[in-house]
């Protein structure tokens, strides 16, 4: 995309602004004498301990999460909040897409989270175990600005770039947290 930064081997990072003289033309050639530079913008609260800048989706978490409940709507992301950002398809960790996730931990530098969607999967329940896919639903909540029904999934645990976080959207209750981390725990 024109005036987006651009990540070696990914994705345009959401929420970022072109450098002059360093960014990526479109069609991904960079600028000739110059290097494309991956910009990662600083979240309101500064926060910069994240992976380093241009670092590449090194793949979903496969080990124990070791959940933490610490939720602060201060601008940096933590485990409680559900949050949008950019999640790596499955299938392809080059292609994903913006959408909101719950954290639940972290894997130093990386964040820990779930996806949520408001696609209803009980229909569909059996299927969805057969590949491997467990959901949990949890109601509606701030997150989703149409008020819809959501779903937690349970079996996939992504990596977040707490620099990638676009924004905060709302702080989970404690007790559907822990539900959520129970099926975590249960269906990986």
């Amino acid at each position: 995309m024109p005036g987006r930064p651009t990540t070696p081997g990914g994705p345009p990072k959401p929420g970022g602004q072109a450098k002059p003289g360093g960014q990526a033309k479109p069609g991904g050639q960079a600028k000739p004498g110059s290097q494309a530079k991956p910009s990662r913008p600083t979240p309101r609260g500064g926060r910069t301990d994240g992976p380093a800048p241009g670092s590449p989706y090194p793949g979903d978490y496969e080990g124990v999460v070791r959940a933490t409940y610490a939720p602060h709507l201060d601008g940096d992301p933590d485990p409680g909040e559900i949050v949008w950002t950019w999640v790596p398809y499955e299938e392809d960790f080059s292609q994903g897409k913006d959408r909101p996730v719950l954290l639940v931990g972290s894997d130093a530098p990386w964040l820990l989270g779930v996806m949520l969607t408001s696609k209803d999967h009980s229909r569909e329940a059996a299927d969805e175990a057969r590949w491997g896919r467990y959901w949990l639903d949890i109601g509606s909540g701030p997150w989703d600005g149409q008020g819809r029904d959501s779903e937690v999934r349970l079996d996939r645990v992504v990596r977040v770039d707490p620099g990638a976080v676009r924004r905060e959207g709302a702080v989970m209750g404690r007790d559907l947290f822990d539900r959520v981390v129970q099926g975590i725990a249960k269906h990986r």
